[in-house]
């Protein structure tokens, strides 16, 4: 039977490494095409790839895992990222985009920021470059570990195995083609996760004998799992919705704004986007929910092993792939994890790539970034970063969807609030801008990693609060931006109202 399902994943791996052949031969003659594909990205390709990208191993195995524990008391947080995938759409992708072109045409948020606030320090670059390296390192982990855990789990294989071929596979991918084959095989991972998560509750609840059935069968194993307030409270609530915040700042789906074809697509790119995330949340929410029911009545031992063990639990989506299906669509089924691991992976490697060669070496060795060093030193960094986040997944001691929350708060915390006053606040001034960053991101560490009595509430509460609020109060007390600034800020405002968007 693993045959069969080994059979599916490795066709899906050999796609991924085609297209990652196909980008390298179209598009990654230089630096720009390598990192953000020459600004040509469809609404389609832009939506299912800021999607896939978005959604990592914890949308498959995280998240289900949560609602199998929980139950729908668990739903706060698609309701909290679904919202902010939607204003972050509507505030910040189109003015990003246009923004973007007009500050020099940046490729990259740091430089963005350089550009915006004529930095000639560079200190908010490079602040920003570290804060990018430092949060992405962990998130890529986080991946890692996904993949090491589904080769360990459905096929029995070593945790190491599965870690080193999902890694090898990502990296290759990314490091041949860059931005374009990152978002084509992002779209077709899109593709698959919707699929996946559509297929699995539909035929979970034609097993159970209709939708009402199945509801019946769950408040009989216990009726707090279709409580939406059951064992929450409102700081709980508050910092499960609090996830949506972290959009604002997140560079790995930031970047597909600045890489759209035209700003008029952007509203197209999110009602597609949109879509594809109600259907993919809300299926990895009923893939929890309604295995539940299904272990209840036809798998009571192991249900007995999941109830007891969180991480066990986040392999419910895994299982149900297994029992519920032939092999080969058993094996397409698992592959949605690989392409929800492999797709966030690679857009962070690319994302930190770009960090590493326009932010810090362009910086620092500016006679050596010609075109051909730079586009050989943004595969390198893609090397060197995998290498240094695969060590760190060889001994994970937190859950999937600890590890990607810590980074998740990380960014947004430190990034979120800096990219909507940016965007929509000409007065904010450099020194706000690199305050902001700095408290953003040093309060989610030390709400991480010191000890305190508010463990409940979520890390992004406090950092995006209190780099808000202190991006807002520098600015007031600092002297004012220059007139370069107002203009470009100006020449935006006017874009945005020719395009009518």
């Amino acid at each position: 039977m693993h045959n069969y399902e080994l059979l599916s994943i490795g066709l899906y791996m050999l796609l991924m490494i085609l297209i990652g052949l196909y980008s390298y031969r179209k598009s990654t003659s230089n630096s720009e095409e390598f990192l953000i594909g020459g600004r040509k990205m469809g609404a389609a390709v832009t939506a299912l790839s800021a999607g896939a990208a978005d959604m990592s191993g914890w949308l498959l195995m995280g998240l289900p895992g949560a609602m199998y524990i929980s139950g729908i008391s668990s739903s706060w947080i698609a309701i909290g990222l679904t919202t902010g995938a939607f204003l972050n759409y509507v505030i910040v992708a189109p003015r990003l985009r246009v923004y973007t072109s007009v500050a020099q045409n940046s490729i990259t948020i740091p430089v963005f920021f350089e550009n915006r606030f004529k930095d000639k320090s560079q200190a908010l670059k490079l602040i920003s470059s570290i804060l990018i390296l430092v949060f992405f390192t962990l998130y890529t982990s986080a991946g890692m570990v996904s993949g090491g855990r589904l080769f360990e789990s459905a096929f029995g294989m070593d945790y190491y195995t599965g870690l080193f071929v999902t890694s090898f596979v990502v990296v290759l991918y990314t490091f041949l083609g860059g931005f374009l084959a990152v978002s084509l095989t992002d779209f077709v991972q899109g593709t698959i996760m919707v699929l996946a998560l559509v297929i699995i509750p539909i035929v979970l609840c034609s097993e159970l004998g209709g939708l009402s059935n199945t509801f019946t069968i769950i408040n009989n194993k216990g009726s707090h799992y279709l409580d939406l307030f059951k064992g929450t409270t409102t700081i709980s609530i508050l910092s499960l919705l609090a996830w949506g915040l972290g959009y604002f700042g997140q560079p790995h789906i930031l970047v597909r704004f600045m890489a759209i074809e035209n700003v008029k697509d952007i509203p197209k790119a999110r009602n597609i986007g949109i879509t594809w995330m109600i259907f993919t949340v809300g299926g990895a929410m009923l893939v929890g929910l309604f295995g539940i029911a299904y272990l209840n009545v036809f798998d009571a031992e192991r249900m007995t092993v999941f109830d007891s063990d969180k991480a066990i639990a986040e392999t419910i989506f895994i299982h149900l792939s297994r029992v519920l299906f032939h092999p080969l669509i058993g094996g397409f089924l698992l592959s949605a994890i690989l392409a929800a691991v492999m797709s966030t992976i690679s857009s962070q490697l690319l994302v930190t790539s770009s960090s590493v060669t326009e932010d810090i070496f362009k910086t620092f060795f500016p006679k050596q970034a010609t075109s051909k060093n730079m586009l050989l030193m943004s595969r390198a960094s893609v090397l060197i970063v995998a290498i240094i986040a695969l060590l760190i997944s060889l001994t994970p001691r937190e859950s999937i969807l600890d590890l990607v929350g810590n980074a998740w708060a990380g960014f947004g915390a430190a990034f979120g609030p800096l990219i909507i006053l940016s965007l929509l606040w000409k007065r904010t001034t450099t020194v706000a801008a690199i305050a902001g960053m700095l408290v953003g991101g040093i309060v989610v560490l030390l709400w991480v990693y010191i000890p305190h009595d508010h463990q409940e509430i979520y890390e992004m509460i406090p950092g995006f609060m209190l780099s808000f609020i202190t991006i807002i109060l520098v600015s007031l007390f600092t002297k004012p931006v220059s007139p370069t600034v107002i203009q470009e800020f100006d020449q935006v405002n006017a874009i945005l109202k020719n395009e009518g968007v």
